[in-house]
């Protein structure tokens, strides 16, 4: 009997370094990593409003490698779970919230408590577009394996970007 070298494949950029296999809501602990890495680097001086080109750098990364992990190993990872967009994936959930963080306006990002009042709302923004799908976002999960998995998350970042963006001016007007 031949063995698939594929079989004992590590999933674990794929399932975010395991949070993928945790329970309920795997989506949600998919999405804290950038979260986190969001707040450390606003807590050490490195956040948006005094060094935009670090934090834009630390996002954009996550959103490349995991984005990469989806679309490398989405057909394989939806063979081993026996599904389409398996729940233990969340690299998509780990891409598109750092899409999100990416469109934070420098603005919010004066001082610290500000910064993490809009770090939490592009969370829990992220969180509610990745649940509703809304147009297209929804359609685009029937392409095809890793890019499938993935897409509909990329929107929902777009989409949770633009809300934030949307809230902090019209906060900012509506205080002006």
């Amino acid at each position: 009997m031949a063995i698939d070298p594929f079989q004992r494949r590590p999933l674990r950029l794929i399932t975010t370094f395991g949070l993928g296999h945790m329970r309920p809501a795997s989506g949600t602990w998919g999405s804290l990593p950038p979260i986190v890495l969001a707040l450390i680097l606003v807590a050490a001086s490195l956040g948006p409003a005094e060094h935009r080109a670090v934090f834009d750098a630390a996002m954009v990364l996550i959103v490349v490698v995991f984005s990469w992990a989806c679309v490398r190993d989405g057909d394989y990872a939806e063979a081993r779970f026996g599904k389409k967009d398996p729940g233990q994936v969340v690299a998509d959930e780990t891409a598109g919230q750092a899409l999100t963080l990416l469109m934070l306006p420098t603005a919010a990002m004066k001082d610290v408590r500000t910064a993490i009042f809009t770090i939490v709302l592009s969370f829990f923004a992220f969180r509610i577009f990745d649940i509703l799908k809304p147009w297209p976002a929804r359609s685009l999960q029937r392409v095809p394996g890793g890019w499938g998995i993935l897409i509909d998350d990329l929107f929902a970042g777009v989409y949770a970007g633009i809300a934030v963006l949307l809230a902090w001016h019209l906060g900012v007007a509506w205080r002006g």
